[in-house]
């Protein structure tokens, strides 16, 4: 049954939450989805004086539940500053583990790249795990007045109207706005019901996904180690306070080897990864369940339409090779809640067209470069053969030489380069 969070004394309390049924209410957005993007975007509308209801099919405690997901995020430094700025650093800040450098290799082989920022600059990003974003992120939720969430709630249908727009539950309920936000995901229902136009391809690559016990310090340093097969990365995540080091990981592999990695048992598997790694950590041990997920590259050929926009996965989806999947949808959060606020101080409402407009103009460029690097990237190292393998490292040792390459690669990383939103802009 869909229920409806509302602030409640009791989570303070440490006491089970209730629910009750809200009365009916129009709000400026109704976003379509409440994971990572869709809640932030909720939250940080609500900073700028923009109410929203966000509506999703998840059950909150099964997502936040320990063992649940072993998946962990990079946040980059313009993210953070989004995070910051609506109020979640004090409660995320110790929880996060700095990105101190990054390691790019081939296969372990001489002639890596090493990206190490200057003292004044600070980390290039901080690790999360996905849970610990998400309880972050619930229990800002819960307490913003703003922000009406029903979770556990099933669309129906979606009507969008020269006077608004309205989503309508299984259980009967309208719930009424200005605008509708689709953050659903990559399977949005609401961008393919709209009849947007995707470009998209399958990788035939999937990423096999889980945390990691080691016995030596990772010192923060992320690692992207790239094989003929696929990059291997390995992302540096807090130690425990019993000290113990640990580290996710995201191991590309054909698909075709999939179903034989999955039904490897725990010992097999962590045998796999370890020669992978050539020692690099000492021993190991799972500290996260296994996943996987096939990869695909997509790309709407537009983030607006009447009444209608679109964020995160639900508009672009890409490799993983680079980690900034989550940043590029943050960043497509900052740009909405700048321009719905700036047109609302002049009087528009948040679905007028021109705004709409000048969002997808902001975010058009932005996302299409950053995509099609990633993808050039992941290309490049996928060509086999012993004279690519020898251009690759030669051009590697050349930027590992070159300051000013090593300073571009590093905002791209950081998400400091090119016009930034206000709220990640610090």
């Amino acid at each position: 049954m869909r229920r409806t969070e509302v602030s409640n004394p009791a989570l303070v309390e440490g006491r089970a939450p209730t629910y009750e049924w809200p009365m009916a209410d129009t709000r400026d957005l109704v976003i379509l989805g409440g994971g990572l993007v869709g809640m932030t975007l909720a939250l940080a509308a609500a900073k700028s004086g923009i109410t929203s209801h966000v509506i999703d099919r998840a059950d909150p405690a099964e997502l936040t539940a320990e063992g649940a997901d072993g998946r962990a995020s990079a946040i980059s430094t313009a993210s953070w500053n989004l995070f910051t700025n609506i109020g979640l650093a004090d409660r995320l800040e110790p929880l996060g583990c700095p990105i101190a450098a990054i390691a790019v290799t081939e296969g372990m082989k001489p002639g890596r790249i090493d990206f190490r920022p200057k003292p004044e600059e600070g980390s290039l990003g901080r690790m999360f795990a996905n849970r610990d974003l998400r309880l972050a992120l619930f229990e800002a939720a819960r307490a913003e007045p703003a922000l009406a969430w029903h979770s556990s709630a099933e669309v129906v249908a979606r009507e969008r109207g020269p006077h608004g727009v309205s989503v309508t539950l299984a259980d009967g309920q309208v719930l009424s706005g200005n605008l509708l936000v689709a953050a659903e995901g990559r399977q949005s229902p609401t961008r393919d019901e709209a009849g947007f136009s995707l470009a998209k391809w399958e990788y035939r690559h999937r990423a096999m996904v889980t945390g990691l016990w080691h016995e030596k310090p990772h010192d923060g340093v992320a690692w992207e180690i790239f094989y003929p097969t696929g990059p291997f990365a390995l992302l540096p995540l807090l130690d425990t306070a019993e000290g113990r080091h640990r580290s996710a990981l995201v191991w590309t592999i054909p698909e075709k080897d999939a179903a034989a990695f999955e039904a490897m048992g725990d010992r097999a598997f962590l045998a796999e990864v370890a020669a992978k790694m050539d020692g690099l950590f000492g021993a190991l041990e799972l500290s996260a369940p296994r996943a996987s997920y096939p990869l695909r590259f997509h790309h709407s050929g537009k983030l607006v339409e009447d009444r209608l926009a679109l964020i995160g996965d639900a508009a672009h989806g890409m490799h993983p090779i680079a980690g900034q999947g989550l940043n590029l949808g943050l960043r497509d959060v900052g740009a909405l809640v700048e321009v719905l606020s700036e047109g609302m101080r002049l009087g528009l409402e948040p679905g007028d067209a021109q705004l709409l407009a000048r969002y997808e103009r902001w975010r058009s460029l932005d996302v299409f470069a950053v995509m099609a690097a990633t993808d050039t990237i992941n290309r490049l190292f996928a060509i086999p053969g012993r004279l690519p393998g020898i251009a690759r490292r030669i051009g590697m040792a050349a930027v590992q030489r070159t300051p000013m390459f090593k300073q571009f690669f590093m905002d791209e990383a950081r998400g400091v380069s090119g016009k930034l939103p206000a709220l990640l802009a610090g």
